[in-house]
């Protein structure tokens, strides 16, 4: 599931991982777009040394595993259109004028049908796609369907079968952190390249496009820099366990990988590609909140009565939660540096399950479909009561 931000904390700055033409178009500031690092490319040769954490393993070397996925990893490219207003100063006559720009990718196919995996943000605004294939042929792709809430699109090429690789796809729910790991993509336009690294964390929380946060996301130190947003990322058995999407920068400004990088988990992009190649979109359900959690020291500064818990700051309008008659506060006490808006309900469990965390709200609801119903207990005060809310579309997500 996808919520808002939260405001606490000091969130790492993310850029897409996509690369312009000509100038070089380092992927517009998306909240949680991709990849970023200064560490080398490299393209990986027969006798290229292998790394120990590969050696250690006994499984698959990085050379094994690009010989075996390469010919699945296309470079996309897309061509958009934008309207540039002239300088008023130096034209201050002039008319908004049409600019055609191009960006680069990376994709993976997924099955002999011509489906290819990549991110939204690649193919957001583009009115023409070209995919790239390891032979150096080229065809247009046409969008099956888009996700910004996950930052995932599926594409489609009329090739034949034969001439299709699909990457094998793993299983992320058994991702450990310190796996050893490969990712393949374009990075600044120089085609497969490939880099090795770790899991280094895992469940860390990403800003979709549209604002939304998508869970879970694999943390990883593999190199990954602009282009490869949409590429694979690989374990060590040669299964595809991630989509490399975003780059933090932290504070320093810099546009290239500083060793992290984040990959939405492949089995979020097993159901996500599966409903928008059945579909065409997704149904994201959507419960209507907003909400702060709370510990002992918050509760008794605010005589609050419960010790843990979410605070709602935000009910959505029309959403379930509001019709379920949930109440956010209305009053907004600022405490050390930190806001909280006072007078609303107290969620303390979901499905008699207790929640402390926002995420707890996201991972009650992940795996529901909108219509489905979930029972929220909260305290009202010092009245604990009962809501029965049934989930709705999320905001953005496309409903038909």
């Amino acid at each position: 599931m996808l919520r808002p931000p939260r405001l606490s904390g000091v969130a790492p700055l993310l850029f897409a991982a996509v690369l312009g033409g000509g100038a070089a178009l380092a992927g517009a500031e998306v909240t949680g777009a991709l990849d970023d690092s200064s560490v080398t490319t490299t393209i990986v040769s027969p006798r290229s040394a292998e790394p120990a954490a590969f050696a250690a393993t006994k499984r698959l070397s990085v050379n094994q595993i690009y010989r075996r996925s390469a010919p699945g990893v296309v470079q996309i490219t897309t061509t958009s259109v934008r309207t540039v207003e002239p300088d008023p100063f130096l034209n201050p006559f002039g008319l908004p004028e049409q600019q055609r720009q191009q960006a680069l990718g990376s994709g993976f196919v997924i099955d002999k049908s011509g489906h290819i995996v990549t991110n939204y943000h690649v193919v957001a605004n583009a009115q023409t796609i070209e995919v790239s294939f390891s032979n150096r042929d080229s065809v247009k792709a046409k969008v099956v369907g888009r996700d910004p809430s996950t930052d995932l699109a599926v594409l489609k090429v009329d090739v034949d079968a034969r001439a299709l690789m699909p990457l094998r796809l793993g299983d992320s729910d058994g991702v450990q952190v310190g796996d050893s790991l490969v990712a393949i993509g374009n990075p600044l336009g120089l085609e497969r390249s490939v880099t090795a690294g770790i899991v280094s964390a895992l469940h860390r929380p990403l800003t979709a496009p549209n604002d939304f946060t998508i869970d879970d996301v694999i943390q990883t130190d593999a190199a990954i820099n602009s282009g490869n947003s949409g590429g694979p990322l690989i374990n060590a058995m040669g299964s595809v366990i991630g989509v490399n999407t975003a780059i933090a920068t932290g504070n320093t400004g810099a546009r290239g990988n500083i060793g992290i990088g984040f990959a939405v988990p492949i089995n979020t992009v097993r159901a996500v590609a599966s409903q928008l190649i059945d579909k065409g979109r997704v149904e994201q359900a959507f419960l209507g909140v907003g909400a702060m959690p709370i510990d002992g020291q918050v509760a008794r500064l605010f005589n609050l009565p419960t010790k843990r818990g979410l605070l709602v700051e935000r009910v959505y309008a029309g959403s379930g939660a509001e019709q379920a008659g949930i109440r956010a506060g209305t009053t907004e006490v600022v405490v050390a540096g930190q806001s909280y808006r006072l007078g609303g309900d107290v969620i303390v469990a979901v499905e008699g399950m207790p929640v402390t965390e926002p995420e707890d709200l996201r991972e009650a609801v992940s795996g529901k479909k909108p219509g489905d119903k979930l029972t929220v207990e909260a305290y009202r005060g010092g009245e604990k009561k009962s809501f029965e809310v049934t989930l709705g579309h999320q905001p953005g997500s496309p409903q038909g």
